[in-house]
């Protein structure tokens, strides 16, 4: 982990942004000792974002399975009222 005083952060802060992005995180120390970390904010995760999966059916033949399910679950309330 990078650790700059706080003048070496200050004239070159983009390269220190940068390091941080990269590296996760760096520290600037200032000349009474106290330190902070400057960390990059990451953006929210949606739990819907799901990594997709390669299958080999065409557009029509999901469509196909869809209707076949739906059609099992109206079947499934009609019989149950």
């Amino acid at each position: 982990m990078e650790v700059y005083t706080y003048s070496e952060a200050r004239q070159r802060l983009s390269s220190v942004l940068d390091k941080a992005e990269s590296a996760g995180k760096v520290l600037i120390r200032r000349k009474d000792g106290r330190t902070y970390a400057l960390v990059p904010e990451r953006p929210p995760v949606s739990p819907l974002d799901v990594p997709s999966i390669e299958a080999d059916i065409s557009t029509q033949e999901v469509v196909t399975l869809v209707r076949q399910e739906r059609g099992k679950i109206r079947g499934w309330r009609q019989r149950g009222q």
